[in-house]
């Protein structure tokens, strides 16, 4: 990083274990990590990377693995408890590090239905945004009336749905800029109906109800890790091939959820994690003949 022209406002670390980051609580360390004061310091700081800079946002880390040697680049991070969604222009606009369940909640309050199913989903806005997060039949996208993004210049748009291409756990910009790589998104505006406060609160208590019932949340985890493909459940397939409780180093099948890997004592190291990702994969293709993608995110250098 070149010396700074501004003075910056957020928290510079060097050489940051990522394990204290991301949900999995594993993880290499990255070369940089920048927690902006907010959007302005954030597009200063972007500013004086060099062209070339590998960049990751992260939020809350429920759908990341950082390899074990690290990821040699800049990391963002973007959530803060303290940032609140609102109503802008009779929208709810929410910052990217809004955890997803705090929009979830606030369009309650306001006696806005639309958005209950975020409640389920626990990273933030930005990997909601990114992956087009899902869960019990509804998708992030559905929802979204327009979005932010900043580039490497520290440029903000503003950039309508029809400049996307949106599919299950996919967004991807239009016209060459890669979201990620070239502009990552900032904030999303939310449209939706009116309804009633008390209905969708009783809606989200059932959603976490049955999240807690079937996922298991009290091990370290990164959700999902394998989307689902036609037709079908992942977990499912992955149960039936007798995967369940299926063990490398620290890490294995939840044997509450197939489709969830867990760190229970928090000693899996990335790379065990990544083998026992690839292991699932290759039994299930061997023994279905269906090629399972995985949803996770996985970054930096093996070795």
């Amino acid at each position: 990083m070149t010396q700074p022209t501004t003075q910056l406002r957020g928290e510079l670390k060097s050489d940051e274990p990522m394990g204290r980051h991301v949900s999995w609580r594993t993880g290499g360390n990255a070369t940089r990590v920048y927690t902006p004061a907010d959007r302005d310091d954030l597009a200063a700081f972007l500013r004086q990377l060099p062209p070339s800079e590998p960049i990751m946002f992260i939020g809350l880390g429920s759908n990341s693995l950082v390899r074990d040697a690290g990821f040699r680049g800049t990391v963002v991070l973007t959530h803060a408890a303290a940032k609140r969604p609102e109503f802008v222009d009779g929208l709810v606009y929410a910052e990217v590090g809004v955890a997803s369940p705090k929009v979830a909640r606030f369009a309650a309050t306001h006696d806005f239905a639309g958005a209950e199913f975020l409640a389920g989903i626990p990273g933030t806005i930005g990997g909601a945004l990114a992956m087009n997060a899902g869960c019990y039949g509804s998708q992030t996208w559905e929802i979204v009336e327009r979005v932010e993004t900043i580039d490497r210049t520290g440029t903000i748009r503003t950039r309508p749905t029809a400049d996307f291409d949106i599919a299950y756990r996919h967004c991807e910009l239009k016209g060459g800029s890669r979201i990620g790589v070239d502009e990552w998104f900032t904030g999303g505006y939310f449209k939706l109906e009116p309804g009633d406060g008390d209905a969708s609160r009783a809606r989200i208590k059932e959603l976490l109800t049955k999240r807690i019932a079937s996922q298991p949340l009290s091990f370290p985890n990164a959700g999902s890790v394998f989307r689902n493909p036609p037709g079908d459940h992942a977990a499912r397939l992955i149960e039936s091939c007798g995967l369940k409780g299926l063990d490398r180093g620290g890490a294995r099948v939840s044997e509450k959820h197939a489709n969830f890997i867990v760190n229970p004592k928090g000693a899996a190291r990335p790379s065990d994690i990544e083998g026992l990702i690839e292991t699932v994969r290759a039994t299930v293709k061997s023994q279905t003949g269906v090629d399972l993608h995985p949803e996770v995110r996985i970054f930096g250098d093996a070795t």
